[in-house]
């Protein structure tokens, strides 16, 4: 994927919590956002427009806009809207396809943007990358860090909650990520940032340790702060790689392959705990295994509708998504048979650490 734009500037406003929409007009009027309230609201399908909807009185100059389908051709018909007139900001409102449109477009424009999450399904909240579809496969594509990040608790919990679980998934394959990029430091000499590094991995074992599930906010609230955190690591490093390894090669894979399976997120975290095992982490794959069990995530291709052959296949094709990548998979370069067998494995040891 392309480098992106290398920033070690921090959002100017994180909030997550219950009621944290009802001060989103307060903080769009900060001076350093809007001076007027001359701001762009881009919306999906749902609870944005809902949200728009209560933002709307305190901000007489906002224009909103309704995206769909999270398509690189959205995002430039968004970018030719916001052309029309001079905003100060763009508001993105909703799950990840309608931030990312957002994050894209208000990039391409020269603007700042706001992210306001519905939904916890990735990392893409607070991440320099905006995952778009073009001509039937997803890319990705450098953008600017939200300048603020506000996690409506109430607004998640209305929302689908395997669509929430999903980010479980995406924040724990940072483990396998993390590890990919060690391996790469030692086999290639790649230079590892060390605060993008923490960052990534803080996150991801507040999550892999905490007991609590997406019914309590504590728990919640942790969620949301890991996928800013992950965000955050990839605009210090300038690149995905702290968040990004052989999981997400798989998940691209499977993507391309086999579209509409699953999220990114559960593709993200099944692919992580497939690289742990090819890694022989033992420890590390009772870990997130226990994890991924624990919140309903899935585990083996069955669960995603595959069936072996079809994630042999994924597993194959993987490292050709991300070339500039070294991964456990390029490091192993397994045949189909290789990684067939040892698909059968991982199978096996799965059963022994869940029964």
């Amino acid at each position: 994927m392309p480098l992106l734009a290398r920033s070690v500037l921090t959002p100017l406003h994180i909030d997550v919590r219950r009621g944290a929409v009802a001060d989103l007009a307060a903080i769009l009027s900060d001076g350093r956002i809007s001076a007027g309230g001359d701001v762009a609201v881009v919306v999906g399908p749902g609870q944005g427009e809902r949200i728009a909807e209560l933002i709307r009185p305190s901000l007489r100059s906002a224009d909103v806009f309704t995206v769909a389908g999270g398509t690189l051709d959205a995002a430039d018909d968004l970018g030719a809207k916001l052309r029309t007139r001079s905003y100060d900001a763009v508001v993105g409102i909703g799950g990840g396809k309608t931030i990312d449109v957002a994050k894209y477009a208000a990039t391409r424009r020269g603007l700042p943007m706001v992210s306001v999450a519905t939904a916890l399904a990735n990392d893409g909240i607070a991440s320099p990358v905006a995952s778009l579809i073009t001509e039937g496969l997803k890319g990705s594509y450098g953008v600017h860090i939200p300048i603020a990040v506000i996690v409506d608790l109430d607004s998640v919990e209305a929302g689908p909650e395997r669509h929430n679980r999903a980010g479980i998934g995406d924040v724990v394959s940072n483990i396998s990520a993390l590890a990919d990029w060690d391996l790469a430091r030692q086999v290639r000499g790649e230079r590892v940032d060390g605060l993008a590094a923490s960052l990534a991995r803080a996150g991801a074992e507040a999550v892999l340790n905490h007991p609590g599930d997406m019914s309590d906010d504590a728990f919640v609230t942790v969620l949301a702060e890991a996928l800013i955190s992950s965000g955050l690591a990839m605009a210090i490093e300038g690149t995905s790689r702290p968040c990004s390894g052989g999981c997400h090669e798989i998940m691209h894979a499977i993507d391309a392959l086999f579209p509409g399976t699953a999220s990114h997120g559960e593709l993200a975290g099944l692919g992580a705990l497939f690289c742990t095992y090819l890694r022989g982490d033992e420890r590390r794959f009772a870990e997130m295994a226990a994890c991924l069990t624990r919140h309903g995530l899935p585990r083996l291709p069955a669960e995603v509708e595959l069936t072996d052959d079809q994630f042999v296949e994924a597993v194959q094709f993987a490292p050709a998504t991300r070339p500039d990548r070294y991964t456990i998979l390029e490091h192993l370069t397994m045949s189909s048979t290789e990684t067939r067998e040892r698909l059968a494995d991982y199978a096996g040891a799965l059963r022994d650490h869940i029964g």
